[in-house]
């Protein structure tokens, strides 16, 4: 079996690998040390014409080959995936900061998420629709868009590559995937698997550079049919606005505030790791992080002091130490984070525990070698409703608590964000539950869990400012088609 190696400074356009037009390179840095990984490509609009162009001139190919065949080699891809798990998972737990075993779990998510859509390739249908007499005929079809233009960030990039490019490969389009330029080994390594599933030259093609660059200048491209994002929601908006000089669909999955709601009737022992993990895992970079936590008031005390001791508990270390969260992807991310921890406190919010940086803490439990963007996981209660921590998205191991007295007010409180992207309710009562649930303004409702687990085809839905998206769900390729409405006069012969 073949070592999953990435070129240095290159990459994958129809189906070769080569260096930016201009030579320009990247550095990828490993989050817990500084250190240089690689070279990547700094892909500029040179770059984006040529992928835009391959994947141009593949499309029609693609698009008429056999369901079913487009089906075969998404399965090959995931066997391959498969196969390469534990390379795929070093490329991006080193990448991002995250623990090895992290980076393992979202290579087996992509892979499962890949295998999902090569079954479904074949199983996408239109309807059949009634006439007002047996002289007439009508149904729809489901057709591809063309090129897709993919935009993903940093924090999980197997999975979003999977769950953004496997649904419009099944649908027969083809796909310019731009990973973030911050974390991009693990996509051009989940490409380099495509390529040896035996993929046609320009049905995927990855190019790195920085979203300011190659990401506009893909965004707004002429060549572009369909875009899909995940980010944030200040660069959803400047993409959608792009997106209208072309008059292209877009699809986007932005940012979150979700919360865990727990009331004093929920089992502690499943709810408070649970809600632990929901804000450290990853160090808090998900979109969907259980960043507030609404507790009934009967019971706030013992939480908050339960939740406190589990965040002390939290190892620290480099992705190869394996431990249970690694550091802040950035020097940038790690200043705005460290923003937020100094100014809770001048906005009435009681630190509880962590509240600063984490690299001597990292370093004495990893044998001395941390040195990176290592934050400490913290707990404030008391946030107040209005201020910044409470409304914006951290993307740290940063959790803001509130207290809140019945369930008519646990629904006011959940619902009182820009975002609606997951809400987790905790609680015995399946009535209680079942109400907040039809109550919550969220795409994603959990109950008794944190997000999705053990739900095959779960589509990562969003409301609100969270975007609008089912992000690799069971209607996932229908975001990457259009429908085609057909109707036919039987004449008489």
């Amino acid at each position: 079996m073949a070592e999953l190696l990435i070129p240095p400074a290159q990459q994958l356009i129809d189906g070769e690998w080569a260096p930016a037009r201009d030579k320009g390179e990247l550095p990828v840095t490993d989050p817990a040390t500084g250190q240089t990984i690689q070279a990547v490509a700094r892909a500029g609009r040179a770059d984006v014409d040529d992928a835009v162009a391959a994947a141009r001139r593949a499309f029609p190919g693609w698009a008429a080959t056999s369901p079913s065949e487009r089906g075969a080699l998404l399965r090959r891809w995931a066997e391959l995936i498969g196969r390469h798990v534990e390379e795929l998972a070093a490329h991006e737990a080193r990448d991002v900061g995250k623990p090895l075993s992290g980076g393992r779990m979202n290579g087996y998510i992509a892979q499962s998420i890949v295998d999902y859509f090569a079954g479904a390739a074949d199983k996408l249908t239109g309807v059949t629709l009634p006439t007002r007499s047996p002289g007439y005929l009508g149904y729809t079809v489901q057709e591809p868009y063309g090129v897709c233009a993919v935009v993903i960030p940093w924090n999980v990039p197997s999975v979003l590559t999977a769950a953004n490019v496997a649904p419009a490969l099944a649908a027969g389009n083809t796909v310019v995937l731009k990973p973030s330029e911050v974390a991009p080994l693990a996509p051009l390594a989940l490409a380099e698997l495509a390529r040896r599933a035996g993929f046609p030259p320009g049905v995927l093609n990855v190019l790195t550079g920085e979203g300011a660059e190659a990401g506009a200048a893909l965004t707004s491209h002429p060549g572009v049919n369909h875009i899909s994002f995940v980010g944030s929601t200040t660069t959803g908006r400047a993409i959608m606005r792009a997106a209208a000089e072309n008059l292209v669909p877009v699809k986007l999955e932005l940012g979150g505030k979700s919360p865990n709601v727990l009331f004093a009737d929920a089992d502690m022992d499943v709810a408070i790791p649970a809600i632990v993990g929901s804000i450290t895992e990853n160090a808090g970079q998900n979109c969907y992080a259980g960043s507030r936590l609404l507790v009934e008031a009967s019971v706030k005390d013992e939480v908050v002091e339960r939740i406190a001791a589990a965040m002390r508990a939290v190892r620290l270390g480099p992705w190869d130490a394996d431990l249970d969260m690694g550091p802040l992807i950035s020097a940038a991310q790690y200043r705005r984070v460290l923003g937020f921890l100094e100014e809770a406190p001048r906005q009435g919010a009681r630190l509880v525990t962590g509240g600063g940086p984490a690299r001597e803490w990292a370093r004495e439990r990893a044998g001395g070698r941390p040195d990176g963007w290592f934050v400490e996981p913290t707990v404030f209660d008391d946030v107040d409703p209005g201020s910044r921590l409470y409304r914006e998205e951290v993307f740290g191991p940063v959790l803001a608590v509130q207290a809140f007295s019945g369930t008519a007010q646990a629904v006011e409180m959940m619902n009182d964000t820009d975002f609606g992207l997951l809400a987790c309710v905790w609680t015995n009562d399946v009535s209680r539950a079942l109400r907040l649930a039809g109550e919550v303004r969220s795409g994603q409702v959990s109950v008794n869990q944190f997000a999705d687990a053990g739900v095959i085809g779960f589509p990562f839905n969003m409301q609100k400012d969270s975007g609008f998206s089912r992000g690799g769900g069971h209607g996932a390729m229908r975001e990457y088609t259009q429908e085609k409405a057909v109707a036919i006069r039987l004449l008489d012969r």
